[in-house]
């Protein structure tokens, strides 16, 4: 009796690894067109909107804001604590998320990063999207605490100087983050330092990390009462 003869057979990839593979090829292809589109644009505007979401931009303005305003407002604001402590939260997950998922940047990112995020070589959500989303975010759902915080002296009249002193200004205020914040996302994507997917990861991580500082770690910072640590 003869031997059926079998067949070799390829493996079939797992629908969700092929959807997986299909999704990260269309998110490259897209990216590489919107960033060879774009050359047009001046590179140092797009540089200078990476400056401005950059980390080690933020955090000093953040704890200078902490301490210069502190004084004034007789305790160190809860909405300023909640902005650092948002903050290294957002530095935190970031930091975790890319080193699980291990994405390197695009292959014509071009080697004019900063030294700083240099050593940087996952791609995986985007740090600076997150950053500046987490800030729109987190401004917006606070945005009486922004009204009080804008009214101190200091404040009031560097902010005056960029017509944000008026009634109404705050809701500007906040339209202008936005903006800048969608604007600093964009330039990732066209700098070639990150894929769409990457961005479009930060953004929405920013937004949830602002409603988690909102809802819980401003609450969790303002039930521990007034923090005396300036001497009146």
């Amino acid at each position: 009796m003869a031997t059926p003869i079998s067949t070799p057979t390829t493996a079939i990839p797992p629908p969700s690894s092929s959807f997986l593979q299909s999704f990260i090829a269309l998110d490259t292809s897209l990216s590489l067109h919107l960033h060879k589109f774009f050359q047009f644009i001046p590179r140092f505007l797009l540089k200078s909107l990476e400056i401005c979401g950059d980390g080690r931009l933020f955090f000093p303005v953040a704890i200078s804001l902490l301490f210069l305003l502190s004084p004034s407002l007789q305790s160190p604001h809860p909405f300023l604590l909640s902005l650092l402590a948002g903050s290294l939260l957002d530095l935190l997950l970031v930091g975790l998320i890319k080193h699980l998922i291990r994405r390197p940047r695009p292959v014509y990112n071009k080697s004019d990063m900063s030294i700083a995020f240099a050593v940087d070589h996952w791609s995986f959500p985007s740090g600076h999207s997150s950053r500046v989303f987490f800030l729109s975010q987190f401004l917006f759902l606070s945005i009486e605490n922004v009204r009080e915080v804008l009214q101190d002296e200091l404040l009031r009249n560097w902010v005056s100087g960029f017509g944000f002193g008026e009634s109404g200004s705050t809701e500007l205020l906040l339209k202008v983050v936005f903006c800048w914040a969608a604007a600093t996302s964009v330039s990732r994507v066209l700098l070639g330092r990150h894929f769409v997917a990457d961005v479009a990861a930060g953004a929405c991580l920013g937004l949830f990390e602002g409603w988690i500082t909102h809802r819980f770690i401003s609450q969790l910072i303002s039930g521990f009462g007034e923090i005396k640590l300036f001497s009146s």
